[in-house]
């Protein structure tokens, strides 16, 4: 295992890598001062994840996880912070405001052009060099990697998309970050299943991390699943993780990971 500050990478034997970029947390001291308080509740992170996906030490998966929350730099997005969905509102590489539009800073204290520049230094770039690294690792050990991008959020969030949210939506960037064809396959398993409604490529079509790494020609493979939080915990605070629910619904994420394993590495 490497641990630091910014990140705890877990390395595994099998072609995969599972990247969280959203769990983390915490707040640095000095910044929290400059943030109101619904800032320090973080509640736009993607809860539990790290429990959800615990399995994946069990299929020999390498596992990625950040320290610090998505409010002090969104691990997510681009360094030139250029909006992934044009056209749509979409939160930036330092938010300013939560998924409510509630404001993440006391008045005037928004961050500057420099601060987000020494963030991205200080907490964007070390994840991303594991991360790269981590998968250039993988790639030569195996020929091919999957880089399983998990990611979760609350089933209603207005500013987003309309309406409740299906619950699995995978994305591939429209087929180019994968082999052809993956999430379609993935969503069928989910629709054979029957207890989860399900889309490939819709409103959610993969981050930063899924289009920048993903290049099937180059034996990287990467895919970002966006789940309903409903499906495993209590979408209000204290965000709790709910067993009865999280036991249903993990069997099969652990079948869809092996699966998408399985169609990378015959492809």
């Amino acid at each position: 295992m490497d641990g630091s500050s910014i990140f705890t990478l877990e390395r595994g034997s099998a072609p995969l890598l599972i990247s969280i970029p959203h769990r983390g947390t915490r707040i640095p001291c000095a910044l929290a001062d400059e943030m109101t308080p619904v800032a320090q509740r973080v509640e736009d992170c993607d809860w539990h994840l790290e429990r959800l996906y615990a399995f994946g030490r069990e299929l020999g998966a390498s596992m990625l996880t950040p320290e610090y929350a998505r409010y002090v730099i969104d691990l997510n997005r681009p360094p030139d912070d250029a909006n992934l969905y044009p056209g749509r509102d979409t939160t930036g590489l330092c938010p300013v405001d939560t998924f409510d539009k509630a404001p993440l800073y006391k008045p005037g204290h928004e961050p500057s052009r420099e601060q987000i520049d020494a963030r991205r230094a200080m907490y964007w770039q070390p994840y991303h060099d594991a991360l790269a690294g981590e998968l250039d690792r993988l790639r030569h050990a195996h020929g091919r990697v999957l880089l399983w991008e998990a990611h979760s959020i609350r089933s209603v969030v207005p500013r987003f998309f309309d309406g409740r949210l299906t619950d699995f939506n995978f994305g591939t960037a429209d087929g180019a970050s994968a082999a052809p064809g993956l999430a379609e396959h993935l969503a069928g398993i989910v629709g054979r299943d029957g207890r989860y409604t399900t889309v490939a490529n819709g409103r959610f079509k993969g981050g930063y991390i899924t289009r920048h790494y993903g290049r099937p020609a180059d034996g990287v493979h990467s895919i970002q699943l966006e789940l309903t939080q409903v499906t495993y915990m209590k979408e209000s605070a204290p965000f709790a993780y709910d067993e009865a629910l999280a036991s249903e619904v993990q069997p099969l994420l652990r079948e869809l990971v092996w699966a998408a394993v399985a169609y990378v590495s015959a492809a």
